[in-house]
């Protein structure tokens, strides 16, 4: 979609507003960064010392899971395919109470500086570094996509410059988190997601008291078959029913939280295990707050383009364009409102971005590189930290470049996150509840299931690229669309020639992956053998320490195979 003249833009005091969240980002990583001694130690730099409080962890814990690609993409998603999107709620709940009472008391009791140390612990140098490489790999692909994507859906409806935003807004997430660490990152997200929800909330009640109540939203709703709550279809092959976003996005969240590095690295810097606990309640009513909000935007949306859809009638190109179009077209005339939202929306895209930075520095240093890079000194570890951090922002902001030329590529892109993070939770699973499990198992099940389920993946999206596989949606109207508008016809109805596996729901891809690990895993640690060494009891849950042997019962952890 191009840009008109008469298209909506951001006014002074938008900008205004957009720069100051900017500005106070900055100034809360010099804070951080250089007042009080700065970060010292890799112990400060990475885990704020242990000693967090439980209110800015917990909410920096939502803003990294919620990226301005969620918060345009979430009201969007509702707009075309209904509510039964909202079970998702009931996922957080379940994977925050999993993690408290499995993976979060293994990892404090470890004192571990990174989740990937439990498995060179567990299995073998070699499982530690393959888990470290997936994760540098899949954050490369993430970071460029979660900036350049928001950024490219305002720029097309607001007339900023993409090529001039992203590398600024890059440039001030990169000073903030190489100079003030963790610190400066969580209470940064604390800002950010703070900004997050007003305008979320801020752009909600504007909206639904210009269509004259929530009354008016939710009869649109309803004419328009937008209300689904319980589709408990058990098909899995449905892209969203009760089951499929229930089990779908619990296995997905779980793995984020108890096996992505950014989660873990926070609910790791609180100082006991207690503190970690309320921070991932926190976590869970935070994400209810933001999921349950979304929701409401979506049918919002629908009930104020009932009659005449964006995406038909072309004024926007993309669904992720519709709210962004909806915010400058209905608060374009109330003085900072519309900068406010590109705020909150930025706000997220900065808080995933931060996360990731902070994460893979940690991940480089004391993962990958850590046999070559000298600790000795006062400011060793920390001054390598920062300079992977650097690094690895300068890459990001390189490749966000190159993320514009790749089309279709993004949605596969995107995709992979799915695939490693599944992979990942069913390699921790294995080792944290099979005792039997050995290194063999561990490499080659992970193995397995990227590739079985990451081809699923691939050629899912390829055929959706060419067409040969299509979702539907809910029908959509342009009947009261001005009568010089022009407009195209979108096909709701799916293509069905396609072969049956493809049409997997993709809130499944996650758990395929988990599933796969021990399903290869599993017989591989059998066949070769079983595990050759004794091992702590402290390496397992405690759930499997009754079959533990006598000689596992009585090893001591060895603190120095970290």
């Amino acid at each position: 979609m191009s840009q008109t003249a008469d298209s909506p833009r951001l006014s002074a005091l938008d900008v205004g507003v957009f720069g100051a969240m900017l500005a106070s980002s900055a100034a809360i990583g010099c804070y951080f960064g250089l007042s009080k001694g700065g970060q010292r130690s890799a112990l400060d730099y990475l885990m704020g010392g242990r000693q967090m409080s439980m209110l800015p962890v917990a909410l920096s814990l939502v803003a990294s899971f919620i990226s301005g690609i969620s918060i345009m993409g979430d009201p969007a998603e509702v707009y075309r395919h209904g509510t039964q999107y909202w079970t998702i709620v009931l996922s957080s709940y379940l994977a925050s109470c999993v993690v408290s009472l499995v993976y979060a008391p293994l990892y404090i009791k470890l004192q571990l500086n990174s989740c990937y140390q439990y498995l060179k612990m567990r299995f073998n140098e070699s499982v530690r570094k393959m888990a470290s490489a997936l994760f540098v790999i899949s954050q490369f692909l993430y970071i460029p996509i979660v900036i350049y994507a928001p950024a490219l859906a305002l720029s097309q409806v607001t007339g900023l410059n993409v090529h001039v935003i992203t590398p600024v807004i890059s440039a001030i997430c990169i000073f903030y988190t190489t100079i003030g660490g963790l610190r400066a990152v969580v209470w940064t997200d604390t800002l950010q997601t703070c900004l997050m929800m007003m305008a979320m909330v801020a752009v909600f009640a504007m909206g639904v008291a210009r269509v004259g109540g929530w009354e008016h939203v939710w009869q649109a709703a309803e004419r328009g078959g937008r209300l689904e709550f319980f589709n408990m279809d058990p098909n899995p092959l449905e892209r969203h029913t009760f089951w499929t976003v229930l089990l779908g996005q619990f296995v997905y969240q779980l793995a984020w939280c108890a096996t992505s590095q950014g989660m873990v690295q926070r609910y790791l810097a609180v100082p006991d295990l207690r503190t970690a606990r309320w921070c991932l309640a926190c976590f869970a009513f935070g994400m209810t707050a933001v999921k349950w909000l979304s929701v409401a935007t979506g049918l919002l949306l629908y009930a104020s383009y009932e009659n005449c859809d964006p995406i038909s009638s072309q004024r926007v190109s993309r669904q992720d364009q519709i709210l962004p179009l909806y915010v400058l077209e209905t608060a374009g005339h109330i003085p900072g409102l519309s900068g406010l939202f590109v705020a909150g929306v930025f706000s997220a895209a900065l808080s995933s971005m931060s996360t990731g930075l902070n994460a893979l520095s940690g991940v480089l240093v004391e993962d990958l590189f850590a046999r070559w890079i000298p600790k000795e000194g006062r400011f060793g570890a920390a001054l390598w930290l920062r300079v992977a951090a650097l690094s690895t922002g300068v890459v990001c902001v390189v490749l966000v470049l190159i993320v514009e030329h790749l089309g279709g590529v993004l949605q596969v892109a995107l995709s992979l996150g799915s695939i490693t993070s599944g992979t990942m939770l069913g390699l921790f699973t294995m080792g944290m509840f099979c005792p039997r499990a050995n290194s063999k198992g561990a490499l080659i099940g992970s193995l397995a299931s990227l590739i079985l389920n990451g081809g699923i993946v691939f050629a899912t999206q390829g055929a959706l690229a060419q067409g040969t596989l299509r979702h539907s949606f809910l029908p959509l109207s342009t009947d009261l669309c001005p009568e010089n508008t022009t407009t195209i016809i979108l096909p709701t109805e799916p293509v069905l020639e396609t072969w049956p596996l493809l049409k997997l729901s993709y809130m499944y891809y996650s758990l395929v992956g988990a599933i796969l690990v021990p399903l290869v895993g599993l017989p591989v640690s059998w066949i070769s053998g079983g595990r050759h060494r004794k091992m702590s009891p402290d390496l397992f849950s405690p759930f499997v320490h009754r079959w533990l042997t006598p000689e596992d019962q009585q090893c001591d952890l060895k603190l120095d195979e970290k």
